[in-house]
């Protein structure tokens, strides 16, 4: 197994001189599974992209493992146990077969996802109340394994609370809302991009206050990044997949890491 190339979590500064987290990228590589699935054989080659994500700069990798193997399938994740050289973030449902996968893998980080089992993509984070109970037998369960936790949230404060109690690690604020609104900040007569950021930035302070790393996903891309980046404070990571790879189309996998890396800075 090749050793990890992991940093522990530095601080940075800006233009203004101010201190602040480093935020690390990871690559989430489900659409090049995709890809690789609607042809069958193996053009793209998984683990290659992998190892070059990471070569490019990238600071961790991500799958998200469906029940349906629709892009991931089990055994990529196996197989890529022993290939990443960063951090390695699974993310998925937690039902038996996913934690039976989690835990022989043994990730660095583990994101917990409410999808339903048909779900196109990630489309609400959890109801940390209604599913106390349950969450805080996964996360002891993942954290007694040596496996960092995470559950993805929305900016919803008494949910955030709600995390909090279940001992997670981390949250990862489900960015797509945000998105959405920044989108109507750019032109004429548009909003005003506070607006579209106030919700994340009180999450994540009271997410922090609490104990909580945060981290964040879903539809972040080279327009919206760097303005959620210089809002959040503690972001410690993004995960970005589908606009990366679609921007990666165009400017190439190498160019296009390198471009949201300096969103991060």
């Amino acid at each position: 197994m090749h050793p990890k190339m992991k940093s522990i979590e530095t601080s940075s500064t800006d233009s203004k001189g101010h201190q602040g987290i480093k935020t690390r990228l990871s690559v989430n590589v489900n659409k090049i599974a995709t890809l690789r699935n609607s042809r069958g054989g193996n053009n793209p080659n998984l683990g290659e992209v992998v190892k070059d994500c990471e070569r490019f700069g990238a600071e961790g990798i991500t799958v998200h493992p469906r029940p349906d193997e629709r892009h991931i399938r089990y055994s990529d994740v196996l197989e890529l146990k022993n290939l990443v050289r960063t951090e390695f973030n699974i993310e998925g449902r937690p039902d038996k077969k996913f934690m039976d996968l989690v835990l022989a893998v043994k990730p660095d980080q583990c994101t917990l996802v409410p999808d339903a089992p048909d779900a196109i993509t990630s489309n609400a984070g959890w109801d940390t109340l209604k599913e106390a109970t349950f969450l805080k037998e996964i996360v002891q369960e993942l954290k007694s394994n040596g496996i960092r936790v995470s559950i993805f949230m929305d900016p919803h404060l008494p949910f955030i609370e709600g995390a909090a109690l279940t001992g997670t690690d981390r949250i990862e604020l489900y960015t797509e809302s945000y998105a959405r609104h920044y989108e109507k900040t750019q032109g004429k007569n548009s909003l005003s991009p506070q607006e579209s950021i106030i919700p994340y930035i009180q999450a994540a302070k009271l997410a922090g206050e609490l104990g909580m790393g945060i981290n964040a996903g879903h539809d972040l891309d080279l327009n919206n990044l760097a303005y959620f980046k210089h809002h959040i404070p503690g972001l410690l990571e993004v995960s970005i997949g589908h606009a990366l790879i679609s921007d990666a189309l165009y400017l190439g996998l190498e160019n296009t890491i390198q471009l949201y890396l300096r969103q991060l800075i």
